[in-house]
């Protein structure tokens, strides 16, 4: 595969602009949708933009989508503050019926989904966000993409042309990767290991931030 074009959700949030940044310079990727729900400001030749104010909706927009590689799917919400009913509509329920638009227009992409380091894949544990992300994670290794890849990041670190970082995150930018190295990534990584699942593989389908890391270094 020479180049590939990719789907990103997500891109007005921190991993899925980070991503996005790194596909637009990686040599790899020749297009890039952006689904989104609101617009991302930014030009770019390799650059498309699809507004879908509902998820939900998706199989509307289909013959937009049929003709990419790979979903790199950023999505998604914080859980502080929100009950495990609304947390699971939009990380499982949306995310789901996402993937499986997409798998039925094209079971030839990959699908790749960002959870997050503690992700809990027995969805028993007492932590609500990572049953629901593990959850998540389990349903989606079940649909027979061509490949299928769960994200589990620890602290990422940023590009420097990021707009979308939250304030309260901004003071440790600098001072988390070097007081805890093994648990921390650049965005930069995350984004090329992304690009790396779909060009080279991987021999683990769950990808804990030494698999991105890995990954990311590999040719």
């Amino acid at each position: 595969m020479d180049t590939i074009k990719v789907i990103i959700t997500g891109a007005t949030g921190m991993v899925g602009e980070g991503v996005l940044l790194e596909c637009l310079q990686n040599e790899k990727v020749s297009d890039v949708l952006i689904v989104s729900r609101r617009h991302y400001d930014l030009q770019h030749p390799k650059l498309k933009e699809l507004l879908v104010p509902d998820f939900f909706n998706i199989e509307a927009f289909a013959e937009q989508l049929k003709i990419y590689d790979a979903c790199f799917y950023c999505a998604g919400i914080s859980s502080i503050g929100v009950k495990e009913d609304a947390y699971t509509k939009i990380t499982y329920d949306t995310t789901l019926h996402f993937a499986k638009v997409l798998l039925g227009l094209n079971p030839n992409m990959v699908f790749n989904f960002v959870t997050g380091r503690h992700t809990d894949s027995t969805e028993q544990g007492k932590s609500m966000w990572a049953r629901v992300k593990g959850k998540t994670e389990n349903a989606l290794l079940k649909l027979p993409f061509k490949g299928q890849y769960n994200f589990r990041p620890g602290f990422m670190k940023p590009f420097k042309e990021q707009k979308n970082v939250k304030a309260v995150f901004k003071p440790i930018i600098f001072l988390y990767p070097k007081l805890f190295s093994a648990s921390s990534l650049t965005m930069e990584q995350v984004g090329r290991a992304m690009i790396k699942t779909v060009t080279n593989g991987y021999r683990k389908q769950i990808l804990e931030v030494s698999d991105i890391k890995e990954l990311s270094r590999n040719s």
